[in-house]
């Protein structure tokens, strides 16, 4: 028969756990919480305040990541490696994610490829009128 300290053992463990786990998030929660109290965005943090900011961390990041996949795998067949490029080239192809960091600068990812109207090849359309020739 288990002793009460087997049994107490036992309902702790059911218990415990982090605030992340207890959330179901990847993210720190106790971290984003002392984060948010260290820089005085408000007098008080709920604790609740931290779950949320951390969730919202976490699916951002999701999205960014799958956003930069598909764009590394529409670069080249076999991707390798995500690089500051195509998270950037990511970001700004996608509507939602390039008016949210429309003002932020990605280090190593360069610049949305654009070309001058005027320097773009004209196509031709249809056949020239030939010039009669006069006399």
């Amino acid at each position: 028969m288990a002793t009460p300290k087997q049994v107490a053992k036992k309902a702790s463990k059911k218990r415990g756990g982090s605030r992340s786990a207890k959330a179901g998030l990847i993210f720190p929660v106790g971290r984003v919480g002392s984060l948010l109290r260290r820089g005085q965005y408000a007098r008080r943090v709920g604790a609740s305040g931290a779950v949320y900011m951390a969730a919202v961390l976490e699916y951002l990041t999701a999205e960014l990541l799958e956003l930069s996949v598909k764009a590394a795998s529409q670069q080249a067949k076999k991707p390798k490696r995500l690089t500051p490029r195509t998270v950037t080239l990511a970001v700004r192809h996608d509507d939602d994610l390039g008016t949210l960091l429309r003002n932020v600068t990605l280090s190593r990812g360069g610049v949305m490829p654009s070309l001058n109207k005027a320097l773009a090849k004209k196509h031709k359309s249809g056949k020239k009128a030939r010039a009669t020739p006069s006399a």
